[in-house]
């Protein structure tokens, strides 16, 4: 074998900063050897959400803004429980009280009132469920919607199997690499893995052709993107 055949590095993308610290770079590795990265995505469908609502109610005084605010989230989460929504679907957040001025110039600032705010994560288990979970959010009045991440109840699933695909397609690149370069690839001799944010759910968005269908049909599902990515290094025979 070559000593000029040292090392052969395939990457997916560029490494960062973060991630070359813990790992023993190829320049330190003393013995012939290829080092691959193995990625993989996967596209599923959701079949679940979390929704984050907010209320955000601005009176003269501090209380009234609070209780108006607190009336609002406790009638949704009653009307959430009666519709079968369980507590552990429901998260709320605690109060944000702030303070509203108007600034004249020259002038100090005058106060004018409160703003209170609070919201409640949602988990909607069924999707067909989503429009009425909203309604009923604005009906109780909570008037912004923050947020609707889509999601699948088989992530844990999902994510195991996009990490057996990386394993693979790293394994494939060294093969490949190795019989390119008329070498034997030899056993594993380092596996880097990273904790990282596998998962990437969709945002929901709204067609613009919402007036001429049914609300439900209206939104755009999309798809849940999965992703993972594990290095291995092999030696050369």
């Amino acid at each position: 074998m070559k000593n000029s055949l040292l090392a052969v590095l395939v990457a997916g993308g560029l490494f960062s900063s973060a991630f070359m610290a813990p790992a023993v770079l190829a320049a330190e590795v003393d013995f012939p050897h290829i080092e691959t990265m193995g990625v993989s995505q996967i596209q599923v469908e959701p079949d679940m959400a979390d929704v984050n609502v907010e209320v955000a109610v601005t009176e003269k005084t501090a209380k009234a803004a609070k209780d108006n605010s607190d009336a609002a989230v406790a009638k949704f989460i009653a009307r959430l429980t009666a519709a079968g929504v369980t507590k552990d679907q429901i998260q709320s957040a605690n109060l944000n009280l702030q303070p509203q001025y108007v600034y004249v110039q020259d002038k100090a600032p005058e106060l004018t009132g409160y703003t209170a705010s609070r919201q409640i994560t949602v988990t909607v288990t069924d999707l067909s469920r989503l429009n009425a979970i909203l309604d009923s959010a604005l009906e109780e009045g909570m008037n912004r919607v923050n947020n609707i991440a889509l999601k699948s109840s088989k992530e844990a699933e999902y994510v195991a199997k996009a990490r057996q695909a990386a394993i693979v397609d790293a394994k494939q690149k060294a093969e490949s690499l190795a019989k390119g370069f008329g070498e034997n690839l030899g056993k594993i001799w380092q596996i880097r893995y990273y904790d990282q944010r596998p998962v990437q759910p969709v945002m929901l968005r709204m067609s613009a052709k919402a007036d001429a269908m049914g609300a439900a049909e209206s939104y755009q599902y999309g798809q849940v993107s999965i992703e993972d990515r594990v290095e291995v290094v092999y030696k050369l025979k």
